[in-house]
């Protein structure tokens, strides 16, 4: 047996882990959480701002979660948003505000390094093949999610 399974996964969380180590060091630092990271990273890279739902979708987290990252970077002063009184604060955009880009770019900074430090001797087309690979993987296990989301939908609605 190669163990697959084993190699995926524990591959998979040791990256993960020391992922969220970097995070929590580096924002630390910043007086910010590692929850906190991903959604300043996509609000730089989206100047004109994301609703919650946006950050739901790209960040891959629920709304709860994003809820409270976004109340404590505004209560912090790193967000704001820019909406009607009529407008629920959920489909608001949240966009940075100038202590916001600030702390983006030195988030950026950190990122880059982590990227760089992680693909040390690896080649460019390896790095390419892997990140091919993982989305590949992702999408199948995706479609296998899905699945059993939709077998089990068709079971309760049996029942």
């Amino acid at each position: 047996m190669d163990n697959k399974f084993e190699k995926l996964t524990t591959g998979v969380a040791r990256i993960y882990k020391s992922i969220q180590k970097i995070k929590k060091h580096h924002m630390n630092s910043l007086g910010l959480k590692g929850t906190h990271v991903m959604c300043i990273y996509f609000l730089a890279s989206n100047p004109k701002g994301l609703t919650a739902a946006d950050l739901c979708n790209i960040c891959q987290e629920d709304k709860a979660g994003i809820s409270r990252i976004l109340s404590d970077l505004e209560a912090n002063g790193y967000i704001c948003y820019n909406t009607p009184p009529d407008t629920k604060r959920y489909r608001a955009r949240a966009i940075l505000t100038k202590k916001g880009l600030n702390c983006s770019s030195k988030v950026n900074s950190l990122i880059e390094n982590a990227v760089k430090e992680g693909g040390q001797n690896i080649s460019d087309k390896d790095r390419e093949i892997f990140y091919r690979t993982l989305f590949t993987i992702a999408d199948n296990l995706n479609k296998v999610c899905e699945t059993l989301y939709e077998t089990k939908s068709r079971k309760d609605s049996i029942i």
